[in-house]
């Protein structure tokens, strides 16, 4: 797979990387362990090289499986996580902590359950509101200086933010959501900011969090447990009104011989983000790589953009709760 920059000055990694969180139980049951690592190995003999995780997911699980699935390749890899909230030793959490002592403990446990002595890419999750980010990315800064981080990120915040933070110490990435169906960090101003800067933007939930795959047609195709079920876009209604815009996607795929997920990702490819979808199956899996080679024409690019406005998308991508917490 080709390689891009993350941001001016951080590492060169695929164009594509992997977003890990649905292997633990994100949407539905966790994976079969065996099958999940062969889909973590997978990816890496497709050449993807950034694969993201966070504490928070399982708790602590995701990080665990990573640190099994890879630790042979350990060299080939980034790893990228996150802390934010303050977890107990038994995973339940608790407020959000960006304070330093409270960094030096979350990278500590991370680095065990990883199975590593550094993470290449450390992310606040979400903005602690009650410590100034200044003091945050100083503790971060903090694990560099000491060689258990080689470069910091922050996911889910503002432009403000963003300049406030890389004024302390320089940031590589921002995480944040972007597909056609979410374009907030374009909307925001944080792309531009980001461009400015020389600071990578790595987009998760590339794919709408699998609608853009056009495979959900219902409510009904999720499972009981699938947390998208408690998501406003993906109630019943919002389902049914939305699926029309998928149907662009799927236009356009198949003037390329694609598949509307392909698209999709391209179309993030197109903004200058490196898009981390997750999947359980390697066919999905390599289905996604291929997308690094779809180059979408202007006039393709015009097409979905004015097809698939963000306000033509029903339903917000998050609930009132989590919308809070970001773009802070």
């Amino acid at each position: 797979m080709r390689e891009v920059r993350l941001g001016d000055h951080g590492p060169a990694v695929s164009a594509l990387g992997f977003g890990a969180m649905g292997l633990s139980g994100a949407y539905g049951a966790s994976a079969d362990e065996k099958e999940a690592v062969a889909t973590l190995n997978h990816a890496a003999d497709l050449g993807i090289t950034l694969f993201d995780t966070a504490e928070s997911y399982g708790p602590f699980e995701n990080e665990r499986l990573l640190g099994r699935a890879l630790a042979h390749r350990r060299d080939e890899v980034l790893l990228a996580t996150k802390f934010g909230l303050d977890f107990s030793d038994d995973g339940r959490p608790g407020p959000l902590d960006g304070r330093p002592e409270h960094i030096r403990r979350a990278v500590e446990r991370s680095l065990r359950r990883l199975n590593t002595d550094r993470v290449d890419l450390y992310y606040m999750h979400r903005l602690d509101p009650d410590t100034p980010v200044e003091e945050t990315i100083g503790g971060m800064a903090e694990l560099v200086a000491a060689g258990k981080v080689r470069h910091i990120g922050l996911s889910e915040v503002s432009a403000d933010t963003v300049r406030r933070a890389h004024a302390v110490h320089p940031l590589t990435a921002v995480q944040s959501e972007l597909s056609l169906f979410s374009r907030d960090p374009l909307a925001s101003g944080v792309k531009q900011t980001l461009d400015e800067l020389g600071i990578g933007l790595v987009a998760y939930s590339p794919i709408g969090r699998g609608f853009l795959s056009g495979a959900i047609r219902s409510v009904d195709d999720l499972g009981p447990d699938d947390s998208r079920r408690e998501l406003p876009r993906f109630s019943a209604e919002n389902i049914a009104a939305n699926l029309e815009l998928v149907d662009h996607a799927r236009a356009v795929a198949q003037r390329h011989g694609a598949t509307p997920s392909q698209v999709a990702l391209a179309w993030v490819s197109a903004q200058g983000a490196i898009p981390i979808p997750g999947t359980r199956r390697r066919a999905y899996l390599t289905e996604n790589a291929a997308s690094a080679d779809l180059a979408l024409t202007d006039a393709d690019l015009a097409s979905l953009d004015a097809a698939v406005r963000p306000e033509t998308v029903q339903g917000a991508r998050y609930t009132p709760q989590q919308l809070a917490s970001t773009n802070r």
